[in-house]
C-alpha cells in the first residue's frame, strides 16, 4: 500500500512538471510570436484596414496647451516674438523659472465633456491632445515623473483621463501628441534649450537613456492607460535623435498597441514644414504631417494638413490674427478634395477655457457640416481631376457612383463641369436643398446645371459652400 502511494505521487509530480514545462514554452513561443511581428513591414491590406477610420474621419481637433498657456506669450512685461508654446525657448526662460508657471497651471474652468461636446458639434472625429510638449510638462498622472498635472500642479487631477472618458462618451477618437526632444530633462537638451552647442558622442548616449528610461515609460503609461488611437510625435529633428531609433520607437509603440496610427515624425524622414517625407520608403510612419499649409496637389501616400485658426498653437493673449470661418471650411474642402485630412488647433487659456473666436468658427463649421457633412467624411478624391478652376473640388463617396462637386462661391445660373457624366436620368441635388435641379450633357460641352432665381438668391454670407450631389463616372 506504501508503494503505491509513492508511485501515484511520483507519477503526480512528473505530470504537474510536464503541465508546467508546457506551460512555459507555450508562453516562451508566444512571446516570440510577437516579438518576431514586423510592423515596419505591414502588408498592403493590414495598413488599410488600420487606417480605414482616420481615412473616413476627414476633420479633427489638435490642441496645444500645457503651462506656456500662462505667461500666454508675454515674459517680463514683453510681448515675445513666435508661437505660444515656444516662450520658454524664445525668451530663454530659465528652467527653474518656468516651473513656476508649471505651479501656477490650475485650470479650474476645464470641463471635458463640453470640449468633447464642441468637438462632436464641430463634425470632427479625433482629437490629438499635447500629452508632453517640447517644455516636458505632463498633462496626466505620469508615474515615470512628477513633472506632470497631477503631481507639481495645484489642479491636481489628470486631464488626459477626463478628456479620453469624454472622447469615448461621445464617439471622438483619442489621440495623444508627445515630443521627442525636452527642454525640461538633463538628458535631452544637448542641441536644443541648455547647452547650445555641438553634439557629441557623450550627448548621443545621455539622449539614449532618456528614451529608453524616461521617453519610452511615458508612451507605455498613455498607450497602456490611455487607450490612445493616434501617437503624433513632433521633435525629432533634434540631432542625438537617429533614424535607427525612430524606427525602433515605431516597432516599439506598434508592439504595444498594433492598431494605433502613427505619424511620420516618428522618424527622420520629414521635408520641414511640406511635412512629406523624403523619397525613401525606409522611414517609419503611417501619414504625412504638413504644417500650416496645405499640398499643392494630391499625392499617392496618407497626409493630414494642421493648421492653427490664427497665427499661434499655444495661447498667446494679443494674438488675434483669426482666420474666418470662409477660410477654414473652404480648407477643409480643398484638403478633402486632394485626399487629405485636417486637424485643426485650439489652443485653451491656462483657466481651461477655449477661446470664443475658436468657438464661433467651429460651430459655423459644424453647422456646414451637418449639411455638407456627406460629401467630406467616407470620401475619396477623384483619380485625375480635384479641382475644376480655383472654386470648384471634387469628392467621391467610397463605394459608390456618388461624385459631389462643391463650389466655393456662389455659382452663376448654370454650372458647367468638364469632367462629370452623370448616369441617364439621374437626379442632381444641392446638399440640403430639396429641388431637383435641370441638367443635361453633352461630350463636347460637358455637364451644365441649371440652378433656379430663387436658389441663387438663398446664398448668404454663412452659406460658405455649396455641395452638388451628382451620379455618374469622372470622364
Amino acid at each position: 500500500m506504501k508503494t503505491t502511494i509513492n508511485i501515484t505521487l511520483i507519477t503526480t509530480l512528473l505530470f504537474s512538471v510536464a503541465i508546467s514545462c508546457k506551460n512555459q514554452t507555450d508562453k516562451k513561443k508566444e512571446t516570440e510570436e510577437v516579438v518576431k511581428v514586423d510592423y515596419l513591414n505591414e502588408t498592403k491590406a493590414d495598413f488599410d484596414n488600420r487606417m480605414a477610420w482616420w481615412r473616413d474621419a476627414r476633420f479633427g481637433m489638435f490642441i496645444h496647451w500645457g503651462p506656456y498657456a500662462v505667461p500666454a506669450g508675454i515674459y517680463n512685461g514683453e510681448e515675445i516674438e513666435g508661437i505660444g508654446e515656444w516662450i520658454m525657448y524664445n525668451a530663454k526662460v530659465p528652467i527653474e523659472e518656468y516651473e513656476t508657471y508649471a505651479k501656477a497651471f490650475d485650470p479650474q474652468k476645464f470641463d471635458a465633456d463640453q470640449w468633447a461636446k464642441l468637438m462632436k458639434y464641430a463634425g470632427m472625429k479625433y482629437v490629438v491632445i499635447t500629452s508632453k510638449h517640447h517644455d516636458g510638462f505632463a498633462l496626466w498622472d505620469s508615474k515615470v515623473s512628477q513633472y506632470n498635472i497631477a503631481d507639481f500642479s495645484p489642479y491636481g487631477k489628470d486631464i488626459l483621463k477626463q478628456l479620453s472618458n469624454a472622447c469615448k462618451k461621445y464617439g471622438i477618437k483619442f489621440g495623444t501628441y508627445h515630443s521627442i526632444m525636452d527642454w525640461h530633462h538633463p538628458k535631452a537638451q544637448a542641441d536644443t534649450y541648455t547647452k547650445n552647442r555641438e553634439v557629441n558622442d557623450e550627448d548621443k548616449e545621455e539622449f539614449k537613456g532618456y528614451l529608453e528610461d524616461y521617453l519610452k515609460p511615458q508612451l507605455r503609461e498613455l498607450i497602456t492607460e490611455y487607450d490612445t488611437d493616434i501617437m503624433w510625435f513632433d521633435g525629432e529633428w533634434v540631432e542625438e535623435f537617429t533614424h535607427d531609433q525612430g524606427k525602433a520607437l515605431y516597432q516599439y509603440v506598434r508592439e504595444l498597441k498594433p492598431s494605433i496610427l502613427i505619424n511620420n515624425r516618428v522618424d527622420k524622414g520629414r521635408q520641414g514644414m511640406q511635412g512629406m517625407n523624403k523619397d525613401d520608403a525606409d522611414y517609419a510612419g503611417d501619414f504625412g504631417t504638413p504644417e500650416q499649409e496645405i499640398l499643392e496637389g494630391t499625392v499617392s501616400s496618407d497626409w493630414e494638413s494642421c493648421m492653427t485658426m490664427n497665427d499661434t498653437w499655444g495661447f498667446k493673449s494679443k494674438d488675434d490674427n483669426w482666420k474666418s470661418s470662409t477660410v477654414l471650411i473652404h480648407n477643409l474642402i480643398d484638403i478633402v478634395a486632394k485626399g487629405g485630412n485636417y486637424l485643426l488647433n485650439v489652443g485653451p487659456t491656462a483657466e481651461g477655457l477655449i477661446p470664443e473666436p475658436s468657438v464661433e468658427r467651429l460651430t459655423e463649421m459644424g453647422n456646414w457640416l451637418a449639411i455638407n457633412g456627406e460629401a467630406i467624411y467616407s470620401t475619396d478624391r477623384l483619380e485625375q481631376n480635384f479641382k475644376q478652376g480655383e472654386d470648384i473640388r471634387f469628392t467621391k463617396k467610397k463605394g459608390s457612383k456618388t461624385i459631389y462637386a462643391i463650389t466655393l462661391i456662389k455659382p452663376e445660373s448654370v454650372l458647367t463641369l468638364n469632367h462629370i457624366k452623370p448616369e441617364q436620368n439621374s437626379i442632381i441635388k444641392i446638399l440640403g436643398i430639396d429641388n431637383n435641379l435641370k441638367w443635361e450633357f453633352s461630350k463636347e460641352t460637358g455637364l451644365k446645371i441649371h440652378v433656379p432665381q430663387d436658389l441663387l438668391s438663398t446664398w448668404n454670407e454663412k452659406t460658405f459652400a455649396w455641395s452638388f450631389k451628382i451620379t455618374g463616372k469622372e470622364i
